[in-house]
């Protein structure tokens, strides 16, 4: 019987800053929003843009370095699986976020300024808001 494959391999710029916590046990969790753009033409030869946003999560000694190293507009190259979890919000209804389970981060270039060389928009539009609890 065949077996399934789960891999999601991403480069882009960080929203925000990635926020760093520790379970109770110590362990080391790391969130961070990536952006990834694509351009495109439309049916009249218009170039176009979209941008979407992916919820990053990484464990371990490898948040504790995105959380070190990672900062707002900075790219980064993420691999990992995509993972769906879900809970009850504070009315009983049931929610659900798809997340990137990361295994391995690499930090492309510095924060998107212009030594960098990389192009940061900050046209690009914000990360949506989320009520998420963690």
């Amino acid at each position: 019987m065949a077996r399934g494959i789960n891999k999601v391999i991403l480069v882009g710029h960080l929203g925000a800053d990635p926020e760093i916590k520790y379970t109770a046990s110590g362990s080391a969790l790391c969130t961070f929003r990536l952006a990834t753009t694509e351009s495109f033409n439309d049916r009249d030869g218009q170039q176009q843009t979209r941008t979407e946003w992916h919820r990053i999560v990484t464990w371990g000694k490898l948040a504790e370095n995105c959380g070190q190293y990672l900062s707002k507009g900075r790219l980064a190259y993420v691999e990992g699986s995509i993972r769906t979890r879900s809970w009850d919000d504070n009315s009983g209804v049931k929610r659900y976020m798809t997340e990137i389970n990361a295994r391995e981060v690499q930090f492309l270039s510095g924060g998107g300024g212009q030594d960098s060389g990389e192009q940061y928009s900050p046209d690009m539009p914000p990360a949506p808001d989320e009520d998420i609890p963690f």
